[in-house]
């Protein structure tokens, strides 16, 4: 394997995906690393109705495509976690456990993760406890469970355990939800979810898994909520930590200008990781597309 490319790709959601179909389309050798399963937080999305062209698509359909498209286009993906970025100088190299790939321009798209609600639910991962209802919705059929959130990941995910749980009941802090007017009306149009607002969960019952959450009420006394399992949708954190050297704002996310370029020559970002006012599939095609074109113009001007 050559261990050198025109242009080397972190991270196979949407926006990487995308940016290797473009930058493979341009002419220049890609490689993909990812460090799980491709498709990022898209592929974790059980119904997709906002992307153009598309009336509803799963994520993990609409991602795998994606990953087609690139591998077609001659894109190569190394599963492989990233264990040292050397990204200042010329040629920019990523070591792996799979060994160290070098390249003239980097693309990151290493999206964000979510994030936990700091009261120890990490005891219950995989014991009642999950951050993706498309993952183990199945695992709950016929039984109560709770989302936490009020964006439109957490009303996607009331609505799809809806379908298969007996009751879902949704928390959410505020007095009205951050998501969708549209997805909004639709749980509430759902018999079975009940809607808790301006309330926070403020611990996990149970012994050897969720038994129950307590709940806290704006201005009423906390109560137990039985629950045999929670989903939480509280938000993301940009997966930025190892990318020393790469300016970001005080939330973490990569500062870019208007080419996608951050501060480090070469090194550029699209995506959920990036700050920007909306990150949504479409938006991350678009950062991937765009940072790709920069890279092929700068690469075929040499």
């Amino acid at each position: 394997m050559d261990r050198h490319t025109d242009v080397l790709i972190l991270g196979a959601g949407p926006a990487g995906l995308t940016a290797a179909l473009y930058a493979a389309r341009a002419g220049l050798s890609v490689r993909i690393l990812e460090r799980s399963m491709p498709g990022g937080q898209a592929a974790l999305t059980p119904d997709i109705e906002n992307y153009p062209g598309l009336l509803s698509v799963d994520g993990v359909t609409l991602t795998q495509t994606m990953l087609k498209s690139a591998e077609s286009a001659g894109a190569e993906l190394v599963i492989a976690s990233p264990t040292d970025l050397s990204l200042g100088g010329s040629p920019k190299t990523v070591k792996t456990e799979a060994g160290t790939f070098s390249a003239d321009f980097v693309i990151l798209c290493t999206g964000c993760t979510p994030r936990g609600l700091g009261i120890g639910e990490e005891r219950f991962i995989g014991r009642g406890l999950s951050y993706c209802a498309a993952c183990d919705g199945a695992l709950y059929k016929g039984r109560r469970v709770a989302v936490v959130g009020g964006g439109n990941t957490a009303l996607e995910d009331a609505l799809y355990l809806s379908k298969l749980c007996e009751k879902v009941t949704l928390i959410h802090r505020r007095d009205r939800f951050r998501g969708a007017a549209a997805l909004a009306d639709r749980v509430r149009a759902v018999p079975n979810i009940e809607l808790q607002m301006e309330s926070r969960v403020i611990a996990i019952e149970g012994a050897a898994r969720v038994e129950g959450l307590t709940v806290q009420p704006e201005g009423r006394p906390a109560f137990t909520l039985p629950a045999d399992g929670v989903f939480l949708a509280v938000g993301q954190i940009p997966a930025t930590a190892d990318l020393l050297g790469v300016a970001l704002d005080e939330q973490g996310y990569v500062l870019t200008d208007g080419h996608l370029q951050t501060n480090l020559p070469g090194v550029y970002a699209a995506g959920d990781l990036r700050q920007k006012q909306l990150r949504q599939i479409v938006t991350a095609c678009a950062d991937g597309a765009l940072a790709a074109e920069t890279v092929a113009a700068l690469k075929n001007a040499y």
